[in-house]
């Protein structure tokens, strides 16, 4: 998009319009009417639309035209001073049922960020995106769902907490909130905004004869109930989670949770689950999970990826830093800044910021040392705000986008031989559709075209118990390359299993798919020897039933006549090749990924301090070695070529047309 002054000034009117939520003009949530009462304390206001449609009391004052004349004609009384007071308190109440923004600016104070005072609570412009989002799901009678990655300082916690209180103390009673944060501290200071809010409540809003507040509820230290309205809010952390658990909630406020610890013994997806769990699926509710972003891979990472591809039950909002007012410096001299913009600054402008945003963010980029961590402190979009501070292996923005070909399987089953081991393991196989079945298959083996060496079949070996590591088996199709094209994943195993049935299972999925090439990843067989499995031998059992079966032969070995040794050895070397060669894979798209979980994968390996390659910790790597062998094998083997045309179609077989060569 061409920089020029022009637009800018276009951006900076969009920005600075008029914005006055005590009457209701420039508000952006739902369709608004205009509403003229001359002798109202604000006579002229810009009403949500619903408002007019469904309140009598809206209909009969529009009919009369002024408070005075409702007075007279509807009330049969003189419009005394008191009876106005009272006619306006009904309007109040009416009209903060149906518009959040003015019951915020009239009722609600908050602290203010440049000074000492508390103010009346005026949303700005990313609150206001955020509710938005909120009052969409409202009324339109959806359970409220969202999850929120926040950039710094706009108050999105802020919003989230006022929009409850609003729930509790306007729509609804008897409808208690959970608050839970990363530290039971940071919990306590966002209840405290809404024990400011009840200090200035007033009590005739909810006909009450006495001024509002929390009080303890049945001597439980962490639950407070508002006597009038009978609506209680716990608050708990991720340290204690057994202080939220089972409480009996309809609403949770979930902060900061990509800062929630991952233990052996407890678990931010476990503790979600604890509190969000009974929380029915009825309009008013509410659940929201906030969080600035720490790092890839994480549970809020990956739930915000389930959001944004549509597979969560909540809505996924991120507000750039652009978006905020305060982010904003005064340019003295637009043609200098624009001549002088770098390439991404420009890539600023194209999303939207202003040059005064712009010069904001290039002063800023001056305290930090690494481009990388201004970008994670401050991001333009999701993807940056994902950036962590740890050497990453595989570029952010290409993992984006080996994202945009993921999808789940299309079925999930086994393959099944006529026994689970042995040479009678390879005969009679099938695919069958389970529920309980580790193989995901996107596409299952083509038989209506004969292909030499078109599919390749990796394996990487992990434990036997449920907290090791995970054996994976992954299919590779390498028709397309025969054109010039990329190979694809069509399927994958992924379990736990003891290595010699694992090495039997390798083998069924790889005859199932043509007599696959099958490259074994071999260090821990060669490694391990317990349990009286004489693991050393299992590959060398496995190659008397199947002969399709990778070997490698070292420079030492061919000097020396030696024998090949099954499998692909995974050391210092190998382990930096293949990884480079993963690298130039996402940088060329040289392959099409199908699983998710092998992208989240590729956002958690780093570089360690040792100069060595790893998931950081927590985290698992073993898909992306799959990947990591199995790209470099597709590339170095020769490739497939086609050697006859089958016009018989096999049950079960997925045929993508024919070709002639």
């Amino acid at each position: 998009m061409e920089i020029t002054v022009t637009e800018n000034e276009r951006r900076k009117r969009a920005i600075d319009k008029p914005y006055h939520p005590e009457t209701g003009e420039g508000s952006t949530i739902g369709r608004r009417v205009c509403f003229h009462l001359p002798d109202a304390p604000i006579p002229i206001q810009y009403l949500p639309e619903k408002m007019l449609e469904e309140v009598e009391l809206v209909k009969l004052l529009r009919r009369y035209g002024s408070i005075e004349k409702f007075i007279l004609h509807e009330l049969k009384e003189q419009p005394s001073a008191l009876i106005r007071e009272e006619v306006w308190r009904r309007w109040i109440k009416v009209r903060i049922k149906y518009d959040f923004e003015f019951w915020a600016i009239l009722f609600v104070r908050i602290k203010n960020k440049t000074g000492d005072t508390d103010i009346p609570f005026r949303l700005n412009r990313p609150q206001r995106r955020l509710l938005s989002v909120l009052e969409d799901m409202r009324t339109s009678h959806q359970p409220i769902r969202l999850i929120l990655l926040k950039a710094r300082q706009w108050g999105g916690s802020t919003l989230v907490q006022m929009y409850m209180a609003w729930i509790q103390l306007v729509h609804r009673k008897n409808w208690n909130s959970v608050i839970c944060a990363h530290l039971k501290d940071a919990a306590a200071n966002i209840k405290g905004m809404y024990s400011k809010l009840l200090d200035n409540y007033p009590a005739w809003l909810i006909d009450a004869d006495k001024p509002l507040s929390f009080r303890p509820y049945e001597r439980m230290a962490n639950t407070s109930i508002i006597a009038e309205t009978g609506c209680k809010v716990t608050i708990g952390s991720a340290e204690t989670p057994e202080s939220v658990r089972g409480a009996d909630a309809v609403m949770a406020h979930l902060s900061e949770v990509a800062f929630w610890p991952h233990t052996r013994l407890k678990s931010p997806e476990s503790l979600i689950r604890s509190v969000c769990g009974s929380i029915a699926l009825l309009p008013d509710s509410v659940v929201v999970l906030e969080s600035t972003a720490n790092g890839t891979g994480n549970y809020f990472h990956q739930e915000c990826e389930r959001a944004k591809r549509g597979e969560s039950d909540k809505r996924f909002l991120f507000i750039p830093w652009y978006e905020i007012e305060i982010y904003s410096l005064p340019v003295d001299d637009y043609d200098a800044l624009i001549a002088s913009l770098t390439d991404y600054e420009k890539t600023l402008w194209d999303k939207g910021a202003t040059l005064e945003a712009i010069a904001w963010y290039r002063m800023k980029r001056k305290e930090y040392r690494d481009h990388a961590d201004m970008m994670a402190e401050y991001p333009s979009d999701d993807v940056e705000a994902f950036n962590h501070t740890g050497e990453r292996i595989f570029d952010i923005r290409q993992v984006q986008k080996l994202r945009e070909s993921c999808r789940p399987a299309d079925k999930i089953g086994e393959v099944y031989g006529k026994s689970a081991a042995g040479k009678q393991a390879l005969n009679g196989l099938q695919f069958k559709e389970e529920a309980g079945g580790k193989l995901q298959v996107w596409a299952l083996p083509d038989s209506d075209i004969s292909v030499k060496d078109r599919y390749i079949v990796v394996v990487d070996i992990g434990g036997r118990s449920s907290k090791a590591d995970y054996s994976v088996i992954v299919v590779y199709d390498r028709y397309w390359m025969m054109f010039g094209g990329v190979p694809e994943v069509v399927a994958q195993w992924r379990g736990h299993i003891d290595h010699d049935l694992l090495a039997w299972k390798s083998a069924q999925i790889a005859e199932f798919y043509h007599q696959a090439l099958l490259v074994i990843e071999s260090n821990t067989l060669e490694t391990e020897h317990t349990d009286g499995e004489h693991t050393e031998y299992i590959l060398d059992t496995l190659a008397d039933s199947y002969t399709h079966l990778y070997a490698r032969a070292s420079a030492e070995m061919i000097r020396s006549q030696a024998p090949s040794r099954w499998g692909f050895h995974m050391n210092r070397s190998t382990k930096t090749m293949v990884v480079n060669h993963q690298i130039q894979m996402l940088r060329e798209s040289g392959y099409i990924e199908r699983d998710i979980q092998a992208c989240y994968e590729h956002d958690v390996f780093e570089r360690k301090p040792n100069g060595s390659f790893g998931a950081m910790d927590g985290h698992h790597d073993d898909i992306l070695i799959t990947r990591c062998i199995g790209n470099y094998i597709c590339y170095t083997e020769p490739l497939p070529h086609q050697i006859t045309t089958v016009r018989k179609k096999l049950p079960g077989s997925v045929p993508i047309g024919e070709a002639s060569i």
